[in-house]
């Protein structure tokens, strides 16, 4: 496995490449959502033929002048942790390539706010891996905080991935796209096409228009909206399918909720996309009700991918 140690130093090729400088980033903690996260970012880098870097981010300690003893001595015991967590996620790569070629790993720890720290690296990566929950300050409270703020301010796109998510998945289940026409959307939809065209498998594409008790207040005509979504959607997905035209998509146009039926979906997929943005009364406003739901309740591996930013 090649070895490559991130520090401060940037060199002239990532420079000139600031956004492939970490490749795909974990966020690593010790707990076993995290070690999923590196089993699953292992496969993804080897795939990609992309670098994988470690992260372990250090939350500052906050004390009053008679802890300081005390905080020097925490301060102490977070530096060896983060080392022994460095060193067990590499031997976990190592594990998780198994006979393939393990992708060129690197390694960096940073003390900041947690997710403050994940958020401003995810700048310079690809992706991010985390776990659907993470270790807490002395490794025993589970939390999610890390990987919800992710979720809604990191700059790549983000993989949640659960404990029980990390092994290989079924050779044929598909990737499902939730589609919901914003420009979180479109990237969505042009990750989740390479995606499918990388693992050589099918690609559902899931449209949730409105939910059923919307619709039978309003009376509204469902069989003549699903003609007409059917046309949209393959307006729409036009485009991919000519830049991927070995990948099969199969479309989902449903009257239903969103979150609820991208979950019924996971069941069969092996990876779930989906945009950050969903629609709401208020243009721009940020809801991340769906994905959010979607990256908790997911059967499978879950991306996020949020719109560009103004």
């Amino acid at each position: 496995m090649r070895h490559r140690t991130l520090l401060h130093d940037v060199s002239e090729d990532e420079m000139a490449n600031p956004t492939t400088r970490f490749g795909i980033l974990v966020g690593v903690d010790g707990s076993p959502g995290s070690d999923a996260a590196i089993q699953w970012a292992t496969a993804e880098a080897i795939m990609r033929g992309e670098p994988l870097t470690l992260m372990h981010v250090i939350a500052p300690i906050v004390v009053t002048w008679p802890a300081v003893p005390v905080a020097a001595g925490i301060s102490g015991w977070q530096e060896e942790r983060a080392q022994l967590v460095i060193g067990e996620g590499r031997v976990l790569v190592s594990a998780a390539a198994g006979e393939s070629p393990a992708p060129s790993v690197g390694t960096e720890i940073r003390h900041s706010g947690v997710a403050a720290g994940l958020i401003e690296a995810s700048r310079d990566a690809s992706m991010v891996a985390v776990g659907s929950r993470g270790m807490g300050a002395f490794g025993r409270m589970r939390v999610g905080s890390v990987s919800t703020s992710l979720l809604h301010h990191a700059h790549a796109p983000v993989a949640v991935i659960r404990t029980d998510q990390a092994q290989a998945p079924k050779h044929l289940s598909p990737v499902v796209l939730g589609l919901c026409g914003t420009s979180a959307s479109e990237e969505a939809t042009a990750l989740a096409f390479e995606e499918a065209g990388l693992r050589g498998v099918d690609l559902v594409a899931l449209h949730a228009w409105a939910d059923t008790s919307v619709t039978t207040f309003l009376g509204i005509d469902v069989h003549r909206f699903e003609q007409e979504g059917h046309g949209l959607l393959n307006e729409r997905l036009a485009p991919w399918r000519e830049k991927f035209p070995d990948v099969t998509v199969r479309h989902r146009l449903v009257v239903d909720q969103p979150a609820r039926r991208l979950i019924d979906e996971s069941h069969d997929a092996q990876l779930v996309v989906v945009g950050s943005r969903g629609r709401g009364g208020f243009a721009g406003m940020l809801l991340g009700s769906v994905s959010s739901r979607v990256a908790q309740d997911s059967q499978a591996p879950t991306m996020v991918v949020r719109g560009r930013r103004s």
